[in-house]
């Protein structure tokens, strides 16, 4: 969240807090005429009650102008209001004639006041979400591909390449000037969008990305390529770092579906090997149609061609 949204969030945390001390002072100092103009009797109860709540209002100021930090507190005066309509809400039903109707006019003001405090408190709410630490996921996976080093480079360089091993990657556009635009799709059926560009890259050694600001998912990750020992080809290292959606929540329903987030860049990794080294990701009658990763993870095993 931005710092002026935060501001205009504590200057009417602060607002309310004056306006608790004005509620505070009348209810101290005057009981009995708030009682009558209010269509509530005047009885010592209903007296003491007035009291009570000036005492409470008071309390209210005292946190909300005396906090560095006012708006998270307004979750007080929220309580409060709860109490106070719950009371005004027994009068209007005890009550008759212009007595009932002066009650339900307090009680619409009443409820107004309710309004300001949750939206206010809501606003915090926000606030405090917005500045938390994200839930940073971290995978690591490796691989190693029997072609050569250069060529596993290129291959992966061509980002328009990466959906035919990736099988939750539905698109990648190059747009140009080291950035992209990637569309997947995520649990629950949800597609997810965000841009990219390239931060660092070493032709046949590594290719280095970040997710643009405006991302729903933040993340960033690396490639690299080494040559495999014994000339076995070429090692293929990938790191990513990214905030799941749904922070743990959400990565807590990926697992129950079968798509651990690490376990889908070993499986993509499996599948760009075949890809390299027999052109196209193993497949079966079941899906004959298509080379993309999506419908890879559909086939059905293979059975004999009658």
């Amino acid at each position: 969240m931005s710092e002026e949204y935060e501001r205009k969030t504590d200057r009417i945390a602060s607002a309310l807090g004056w306006a608790s001390i004005g509620l505070g002072m009348v209810q101290l100092a005057a009981p009995g005429p708030i009682t009558r103009l209010s269509g509530v009797d005047d009885s010592p109860l209903a007296r003491g009650l007035v009291r009570f709540v000036g005492v409470r209002e008071l309390f209210h100021a005292m946190v909300l102008l005396g906090s560095r930090r006012p708006a998270p507190w307004v979750w007080t005066r929220v309580a409060g209001d709860a109490m106070d309509l719950t009371t005004l809400g027994w009068a209007i039903a005890n009550r008759e004639g212009w007595r009932r109707r002066r009650v339900t006019a307090v009680t619409a003001a009443v409820a107004g006041l309710t309004a300001v405090d949750l939206y206010t408190a809501m606003r915090a709410n926000r606030r405090r979400r917005g500045i938390q630490a994200p839930s940073v996921m971290s995978l690591h996976a490796a691989i190693t591909v029997y072609r050569p080093r250069q060529e596993v480079y290129d291959f992966w360089h061509d980002f328009e390449n990466l959906p035919r091993f990736m099988a939750h990657l539905e698109s990648v556009e190059t747009i140009g000037g080291g950035y992209s635009h990637w569309r997947a799709s995520a649990p629950a059926g949800r597609c997810i969008e965000w841009d990219a560009e390239i931060v660092e890259d070493r032709p046949g050694e590594l290719i280095a990305w970040r997710s643009t600001e405006s991302a729903a998912v933040r993340n960033r990750g690396s490639v690299s390529f080494t040559d495999a020992p014994g000339g076995r080809g070429t090692e293929v290292r990938v790191e990513i770092e990214y905030d799941p959606p749904g922070g743990k929540v959400g990565l807590a329903f990926a697992r129950l579906l079968g798509e651990h987030p690490e376990q889908q860049v070993r499986d993509d990794l499996r599948r760009f090997k075949q890809v390299m080294e027999t052109g196209e990701v193993v497949r079966s009658e079941g899906s004959p149609e298509g080379i993309r990763a999506l419908r890879q993870v559909m086939q059905r095993p293979a059975q004999p061609v009658r």
